[in-house]
């Protein structure tokens, strides 16, 4: 019991801590979702909800300052793997005899990122 009085103390302090030293907002998201993580590892009979709601990090995360930082978030994930998968089908399209410049085209990308994906398939 002691463990757990010292987690949730110390939680606490770095929950505050990162709210009130990290300037960045995406960062101190980052922090936070790396000490809940961490929170439910540590308090396994407890469910995501009840560690938000004892640590404050659910009022946290309905700030709009929050959820425009985790939308912003979660759109460049979704674009880097709409590029990903985008540049994945390059080694295909090459061996169906298309340039670079009409994979570049077909795909919407910059022909140096195809010409670059299809260097890194031919390294291979």
């Amino acid at each position: 019991m002691e463990n757990e009085d010292r987690a949730i103390q110390l939680a606490r302090e770095l929950i505050t801590r990162t709210n009130q030293e990290i300037a960045s907002v995406g960062q101190q998201q980052q922090l936070l979702q790396i000490i809940e993580t961490i929170l439910v590892y540590k308090f396994p009979s407890m469910d995501i909800e009840e560690i938000q709601e004892m640590f404050g990090l659910s009022d946290l995360k309905q700030t709009r300052v929050y959820q425009q930082a985790f939308a912003e978030g979660e759109q460049k994930g979704e674009q880097k793997g709409e590029l990903r998968g985008k540049l994945l089908a390059v080694p295909a399209m090459l061996a169906a005899g298309l340039s670079i410049e009409q994979i570049a085209q077909a795909l919407s990308l910059p022909i140096d990122e195809v010409r670059q994906a299809a260097q890194q398939q031919s390294s291979r």
